[in-house]
């Protein structure tokens, strides 16, 4: 059997570009496209995805960890006990998502569930003692891996790439903001 090879260059700054003129001259006849938001959304996403591969298989599977369970342990981490609902809200991911993350962080006994003290309807979400040690030994080894992808960029390049993300990031919250 045939493999099918593909026609998509790697990932060099190069390719990259080669990428983005090919992707315009396909959809280059259709009328009002906005080339540089797609080029900026479409970049992010990859960019996205590239660093959360790297951080899952680099870092956070030494501790058998996915993305989402080390952001909630992070948030945990950071600010305390959660409201299940504003975490899922900090993690970005819905109410149902987080019930599995909390279900896999609580068998591995890093996280535990309980009822508010105020409002037993609400779940409060804290974590362990096993789980606060994790975090507080990973994130050290987490950071030098944010700093290498980072590094790509000088220090005045990585304060406004996260003062655009952090302006986009606000206006994608504006437009989603019920009228």
């Amino acid at each position: 059997m045939a493999s099918i090879r593909s026609n998509r260059p790697d990932s060099s700054e190069a390719c990259l570009n080669e990428r983005e003129r090919a992707v315009a001259a396909r959809v280059g006849e259709l009328h009002e496209i906005d080339f540089p938001a797609m080029q900026a959304v479409s970049n992010i996403y990859r960019v996205a995805s590239a660093v959360r591969n790297h951080m899952e298989r680099e870092v956070l599977s030494v501790d058998n960890l996915s993305w989402t369970g080390f952001t909630a342990m992070f948030v945990l981490w950071v600010w305390g006990p959660q409201e299940a609902r504003h975490l899922a809200e900090e993690c970005g991911v819905s109410k149902g998502t987080l019930t599995g993350i909390v279900n896999t962080l609580e068998t591995k006994k890093l996280i535990t569930r309980s009822s508010h003290p105020e409002d037993g309807r609400l779940v409060l979400v804290s974590l362990t003692r096993s789980g606060r040690s994790i975090i507080e030994k990973l994130f050290p080894r987490f950071n030098q891996h944010e700093a290498a992808v980072a590094g790509g960029l000088d220090p005045d390049e990585q304060h406004e790439l996260a003062r655009l993300l952090r302006k986009m990031l606000a206006h994608v919250e504006v437009i989603d903001t019920p009228r």
